[in-house]
């Protein structure tokens, strides 16, 4: 099984359609890391982006998440991707409680459509975030 991980600067990237990349782990059927690759992040929101049918070429059944848009996690459910939404900290750390069983959905969307302006908005990563 492959797992992905929006990554930044070696953590979850806090919205997913804006990360520097992505990091593919794969792991077997012991539940155990067998690999680990980058793979770039296409420009823009995941929602307006094509990376939902890429991350299901390339395998990925689960996509450790921090925060994301409806848009975004519907696409990727359609796609066959599981979504664990509400992941912080490093991302070795994050794929470890995965593995033990430690992470749960949050169940909260990123409620902000014109994803382009994220950064420019005042109080950006506090209150634009609601419960489903």
């Amino acid at each position: 099984m492959i797992v992905a991980l929006p990554t930044r600067q070696g953590d979850i990237d806090d919205h997913f359609g804006h990360c520097d990349h992505y990091t593919l782990i794969t792991v077997n059927e012991e539940n155990r890391i067998v690999f680990s690759e980058r793979m770039e992040s296409p420009q823009g929101c995941g929602c307006k982006s094509d990376i939902a049918p890429i991350l299901a070429e390339r395998g990925v059944k689960v996509m450790l998440a921090g925060n994301m848009g409806q848009g975004a996690l519907n696409i990727l459910k359609k796609a066959g991707i599981e979504v664990i939404r509400g992941c912080s900290g490093p991302i070795d750390v994050v794929i470890n409680k995965w593995l033990k069983g430690e992470l749960k959905d949050n169940q909260i969307t990123c409620d902000h459509h014109d994803c382009d302006h994220h950064d420019d908005e005042p109080g950006h990563g506090q209150s634009h975030l609601k419960p489903l």
